[in-house]
């Protein structure tokens, strides 16, 4: 396979912990995502995988590499907490908002659908939905049970992770160790913590909603299961690339690779290539569902920054770097994406870029400043996906004085097709759009004014960290309080 490109595609695998060239094993590249658990809506810190593997397949695409890319969609099988007992997210939420699992399921999935869109990630080419896949999750764990590698116990059928060689290897963990400490939650008669659950039975008078019978009784699939059933599925049972977030590099992902290499008994490693990306920090701290409300998308949006404008924000950090969500950073990254939409529109339109071959081919022969920074382009997202310095490339691109019009307009094509920020078709005006205190509802202005009394009681009280926690609360909803000598007042960015 020859494929027409500058810089050799270098990545880091989490597997090792080293920079390698890409090189692909097939034709088409599979490459695998881990999806949403749909049960809420997914929050800022979710949106970041996503962007992630979204730069990574047009990255690919940059090279000529085909691509066939999933995402799936967990509506069944994940326990709260990520353990292996205890009530599935879905029934919880279900519950919670007096709807179906059905109904909860498919909300959610939409709102996911929805923010990928407003974000400008392409869709995959396919999203399987777990709960189409448990007859295949059952005669896995079946064929895992007659090759050895299980034990059962009344909660369910466990994979016993003593006889997976190289147990933790992703997670750079010991063995030993990772069986001793890998898992908090008691599970009566499990050999080892790290043990996992592949079938979770149904407790003695309990029902599920989500239910289904096996050679283990009643209940639902585990959660690590899933993937390793629906990528083989639809990837084949060896592919090239999985990706998700960091965290999942400690335990799910160690766990699909124990189970799935258990299942396939050939002596291959099952997936070649792993990527993670790090966390999206807010006050110093993951942000995660489970610490209380978290910002979304949506709140983004009415706080008057735009969609791509969040997209901006990841990608001047690198993916692997932890990114500190700011306000002061959103209005960075709106500042810079109105700059960009200003400067390129009147370029447009824009020729068609999406490959390192066809970028320089509408340069090499007219415009030698262009010719070097599609080279740079190039050189940026084959070096792991260095989209910071993709940025500068472009911004000083933008600058020079002696690259032509038309070399500029390639150069710029070339990038948004690696940064997919719709620079070929946003309009000023849309990202320009801002709410005042007017667009407001009666009840969000209330709201408001309930946290800054709040807040000006905490500070009487000379409870600072509390007071600040309430600023960010306010900062994130795009408010502005300005403290005078009567009392503070406040307005939207």
């Amino acid at each position: 396979m020859a494929w027409v490109t500058g810089h050799q595609l270098r990545l880091y695998n989490s597997l090792g912990r080293r920079i390698e060239e890409f090189t692909p094993s097939a034709d088409v590249v599979g490459l695998y995502s881990c999806g949403p658990t749909v049960y809420s809506f997914p929050h800022l810190g979710n949106m970041r995988p996503y962007v992630f593997a979204d730069t990574l397949r047009r990255a690919l695409r940059w090279q000529g590499i085909p691509v066939r890319a999933v995402v799936n969609i967990t509506d069944v099988g994940h326990a709260v907490a990520d353990s292996d007992t205890g009530e599935d997210k879905l029934e919880v939420a279900a519950a919670r908002e007096r709807r179906s699992v059905e109904d909860i399921a498919a909300m959610y999935t939409e709102a996911f659908f929805e923010d990928m869109a407003a974000l400008n990630v392409q869709p995959a080419d396919i999203y399987p939905r777990a709960s189409e896949y448990v007859e295949e999750m059952i005669a896995f764990a079946i064929r895992l049970e007659e090759l050895g590698y299980t034990y059962r116990l009344p909660t369910g059928l466990y994979f016993d992770t003593s006889k997976s060689p190289g147990y933790g290897t992703l997670a750079l963990l010991d063995l030993a160790g990772q069986r001793e400490t890998g898992r908090v939650e008691h599970v009566e008669g499990r050999k080892h913590n790290s043990d996992f659950a592949l079938w979770r039975a149904e407790e003695p008078g309990v029902r599920r909603v989500m239910r289904w019978n096996s050679p283990w009784g009643w209940g639902a699939p585990g959660w690590h299961l899933e993937c390793s059933v629906m990528s083989m599925a639809l990837l084949g049972e060896h592919f090239d690339l999985h990706t998700g977030g960091v965290d999942h590099r400690e335990l799910h992902h160690v766990n699909e690779i124990a189970q799935s290499e258990a299942f396939l008994h050939d002596d291959r490693p099952w997936v070649r290539y792993w990527l993670h990306n790090e966390f999206l920090l807010l006050n110093n701290a993951k942000i995660a569902k489970s610490s209380g409300p978290v910002p979304r998308l949506a709140d983004l949006v009415e706080a008057g920054y735009h969609p791509l404008a969040y997209r901006l924000f990841l990608l001047g950090g690198h993916y692997r770097s932890q990114l500190d969500f700011t306000t002061a950073g959103m209005d960075a990254a709106q500042a810079t994406l109105r700059r960009l939409i200003a400067r390129v529109a009147p370029l447009r339109p824009l020729p068609v870029a999406e490959t390192y071959e066809s970028a320089r081919a509408l340069v090499e022969d007219t415009d030698k400043a262009a010719l070097a920074y599609v080279e740079a382009i190039d050189a940026a997202i084959s070096n792991d996906l260095a989209t910071p310095k993709l940025l500068a490339t472009l911004q000083d691109a933008l600058r020079d004085p002696d690259i032509t019009t038309e070399g500029l307009r390639a150069v710029v094509a070339a990038a948004d097709a690696l940064l997919g920020l719709r620079l070929a078709d946003l309009d000023l005006a849309e990202v320009d759009k801002r709410r005042t205190v007017a667009d407001l509802a009666p009840d969000e202005v209330a709201a408001i004014e309930r946290l800054i009394a709040e807040r000006t009681q905490a500070r009487k009280e000379r409870n600072w960290a509390r007071a600040d926690e309430i600023r960010d609360e306010l900062d994130a909803l795009g408010v502005q309080v300005t403290d005078t000598p009567t009392g503070p007042s406040w307005e939207l960015r």
